[in-house]
C-alpha cells in the first residue's frame, strides 16, 4: 500500500510530465515544413560540416602514420 509521500511524488511527477508535454506540443504547433531553398541551404551546410570533420580526421590519420617513422 502506498503511503502519502509516495502518492505525492507520483502526482508531482505526473504534473511535470504534463507540463513538459504542453511545452513540446507548443513547439510542434509552431513548427513548419522548410521551403526547398531553406532545406537546400541546411543540407549544404551539413554536408560541408561532415566533409570538414572527415578531412580533419584524415589529416590526423595521415600524421599518425608518418609520425612513428
Amino acid at each position: 500500500m502506498m503511503d502519502y509521500k509516495e502518492m505525492l511524488e507520483e502526482v508531482k511527477s505526473f504534473k511535470i510530465g504534463e507540463e513538459l508535454f504542453k511545452k513540446y506540443w507548443r513547439v510542434l504547433k509552431l513548427a513548419r515544413t522548410p521551403t526547398r531553398d531553406e532545406f537546400s541551404k541546411i543540407a549544404i551546410v551539413a554536408a560541408a560540416g561532415i566533409m570538414l570533420i572527415g578531412l580533419v580526421g584524415f589529416i590526423i590519420y595521415e600524421i599518425m602514420l608518418v609520425l612513428p617513422r
